[in-house]
């Protein structure tokens, strides 16, 4: 059984030259927008909720212009329930990488051994020396991918090829909590407080789930992430994270996987990669999506979906929708078919 929660508030008719609105910061006000003051099709939200709830979902909330326009909790979830984000959390490694730049702990061309001693993989120490930071944010380190399971320590971490030439997905990205931490001397969850987490209002902590760190929240929490990076990087008047770098971070990063930014990935390219495979795919990564957006995506259909053109976020939280884990499955194509049907 889905349930909503009751709207905090009520905006007026929306127009083109409606501004974004930021809830505050402390407490669970969040401006609300219904369904028909977008002209949007009433009688296709119970399909699009039908079919979340048939595909185990727990949280789920749509922005536009930053205000709510659903948010629905299923099988016992609430506004009030952390649930973890698996690797759609990447984008907030990525993004507080861009903000240690830009503060000048760190330069993301720079070799992570720059930041962290040399020996932190197995490779030879010339091979080492050829992965920046930037590689670790592309996916493009060269480090080897398979049957290493998640580990990250230098035994874990061997040679496949040079850095920059060959995109496969890796844990290794994590090794950029390391190098914030020693860059700017602090630990990464201080770091990641101050500069993100209480800037935007966000709950949620970090925990180690076998080798990766994980962050966990509420799905309005994830919402403020989403709405952050919707408005290129900043909080209301407050600039969080630069344009400059959110542009980087959220457009092709290098010529292997076009559809990969920094830990962000990109729909309505020519060609993509997925996880755990070297095949080139042709087109879309979500055919059924506008092709101009970008998305976190988490092993059991973590997801949040930011589409520019349309100032809109979507976050979705819960369990394996087909109990599949890898972070993208058909679920994705046939969501953003029930979800379109809302607006065309």
């Amino acid at each position: 059984m889905s349930c909503s929660t009751e709207p905090t508030n009520t905006s007026p008719t929306p127009s083109r030259t409606e501004t974004t609105y930021f809830p505050p910061i402390s407490g669970t006000t969040w401006e609300t927008k219904s369904i028909a003051s977008l002209d949007w099709k009433q009688n296709a939200v119970q399909p699009l909720l039908d079919y979340l709830e048939l595909k185990h979902s727990k949280g789920f909330v749509i922005l536009v212009n930053g205000r709510i326009v659903m948010e629905n909790y299923f099988n016992g979830h609430t506004a009030t329930t952390n649930w973890y984000w698996a690797s759609a959390g990447k984008t907030l490694t990525a993004t507080l990488t861009g903000i240690a730049e830009q503060e000048r702990y760190l330069n993301i061309n720079n070799k992570v051994s720059d930041y962290i001693g040399t020996g932190w993989t197995s490779l030879p120490i010339s091979k080492e020396n050829l992965i920046t930071n930037k590689h670790l944010l592309t996916m493009t380190s060269g480090i080897e991918d398979i049957d290493n399971g998640d580990a990250v320590d230098p035994a874990s971490l061997t040679y496949k090829a040079d850095a920059g030439t060959r995109w496969a997905y890796h844990n290794v990205y994590v090794k950029l909590q390391d190098v914030i931490a020693k860059a700017s001397n602090q630990t990464w969850n201080t770091y990641f407080n101050t500069r993100l987490r209480d800037k935007i209002g966000m709950d949620g902590t970090w925990f180690q789930s076998g080798n990766n760190s994980v962050y966990a929240s509420t799905t309005r929490s994830m919402a403020r992430f989403g709405l952050l990076m919707a408005n290129k990087g900043k909080w209301d008047n407050t600039v969080v994270l630069s344009e400059t770098y959110f542009n980087a971070t959220t457009n092709t990063s290098q010529n292997i996987n076009l559809g990969y930014g920094y830990l962000w990935w990109l729909n309505g390219k020519s060609s993509y990669h997925l996880p755990q495979s070297q095949i080139q795919f042709s087109g879309s990564i979500i055919p059924s999506a506008p092709n101009d957006m970008f998305m976190a995506l988490g092993k059991n259909d973590q997801k949040i979906y930011i589409i520019p053109s349309k100032n809109m976020v979507v976050i979705r939280m819960g369990d394996a929708a087909d109990n599949v884990n890898l972070a993208l499955s058909d679920f994705d194509d046939v969501l953003w078919q029930k979800i379109s049907a809302l607006y065309q």
